[in-house]
């Protein structure tokens, strides 16, 4: 099985590399074989194709998307990295899913959310945009907060996190084994 850790941020200084960076260290030596996909990498433009994603049979018309719709495709399952803006998800998050269509149907997906509230509400606004492609979503999910996971502007999770996150692991592994 391999299972995305997607950086959703696309930020100069992004928080979420060192979250994405500490999901993936975390991952080594579990059965499941966990890649680092980093969104930023990948320069995907606004949806603005004729073609709706969902009948585009994972052909795209932009290089970009081609190559972020072959990244997704690979996986079996992704946990997503995302911080809360305004109450929200990331808009390049956002636009990155909507640009796809069948890679993400019928997956599993865990949430790592990361904010000054622990990115529930992003996660919240996830679990119903994910929904849509029939994704199975696991309810155990990570909030990170900028007041207690981090020191003086660096990455330093709590110590319970490394449980929590082994949890996210396993209920991730099976739903999508």
């Amino acid at each position: 099985m391999k299972v995305g850790i997607i950086l959703g941020s696309v930020r100069d200084g992004r928080a979420g590399e060192a979250v994405a960076k500490w999901v993936h260290e975390q991952a080594q030596g579990r059965d499941a074989t966990y890649e680092l996909i980093d969104l930023k990498t990948f320069d995907v433009p606004m949806l603005t194709s004729g073609t709706h994603p969902m009948m585009a049979k994972k052909k795209y018309d932009d290089e970009r998307v081609q190559a972020w719709s072959d990244a997704i495709d690979a996986c079996d399952a992704y946990i997503f990295v995302t911080p809360e803006y305004n109450h929200g998800v990331p808009g390049t998050l956002k636009n990155a899913v909507d640009s796809l269509g069948q890679e993400w149907v019928g997956k599993a997906v865990s949430l790592v959310g990361y904010g000054s509230v622990g990115g529930v509400r992003s996660i919240e606004n996830w679990r119903l945009v994910l929904a849509n492609f029939s994704m199975r979503i696991t309810r155990a999910e990570i909030n990170l907060i900028t007041f207690f996971d981090w020191s003086e502007g660096l990455f330093e999770p709590l110590e319970r996190r490394g449980q929590e996150l082994s949890d996210l692991f396993d209920a991730l592994e099976e739903i999508a084994g």
